[in-house]
């Protein structure tokens, strides 16, 4: 009995030290991948490309719900494609549903974090909105991770320097408020 009690940490040891390389270089070998796979940004199924030249387009010419409607085609045929939702909330945002743009801006950063392009628009929408704090969060978010003379950072400081939209500063506690 002594004799077994002693020999199952020798056989323990044995294992570990007979499978410890194989499973260090298969976890080395997943880490790789894993790495590899996310840093990549795939391309929009041309059909969904096409989707969103018409989108911006018509967004340009100022029918925002006719480019909203190509770009939630758009987002049909490839859900995958995180730019689609950056188009979507600067439609929203130009069609004054700041709410709505900050919908996708947050689900553009879920897919991606450190999306510069939905930091600063999340924080331009949050302007818009009156959430002066919020936005201010946003951009040292994007001082931290681009710094401050990233084309976003300076975007949405000079937004935030200008303050809410002259609606939102005009509005009266009786009045209410008029955006979303």
């Amino acid at each position: 009995m002594a004799q077994s009690a002693t020999s199952r940490p020798a056989a323990f040891k044995e294992q570990i030290m007979r499978f410890a390389p194989a499973a260090a270089a298969l976890s080395l070998f997943l880490v790789t991948t894993a790495s590899v796979t996310t840093a990549q940004d795939p391309d929009a199924d041309p059909r969904a490309a096409a989707l969103i030249m018409e989108g911006r387009a018509l967004l340009s010419a100022g029918d925002t719900q006719a480019a909203i409607d190509a770009f939630e085609a758009a987002l049909a045929v490839d859900p995958a494609y995180t730019p689609i939702f950056l188009e979507l909330a600067a439609a929203a945002r130009q069609d004054g549903l700041q709410g709505k743009a900050i919908r996708f801006y947050r689900e553009a950063l879920i897919r991606d974090p450190d999306n510069f392009a939905a930091i600063s628009g999340e924080g331009e929408a949050l302007v818009e909105k009156g959430a002066l704090e919020k936005a201010k969060r946003n951009l040292a978010r994007l001082e931290s991770l681009c710094g401050a003379n990233c084309p976003e950072t300076v975007s949405l400081q000079g937004v935030i320097d200008a303050g809410p939209p002259a609606r939102l500063a005009a509005e009266t506690p009786q009045d209410g408020p008029t955006s979303n």
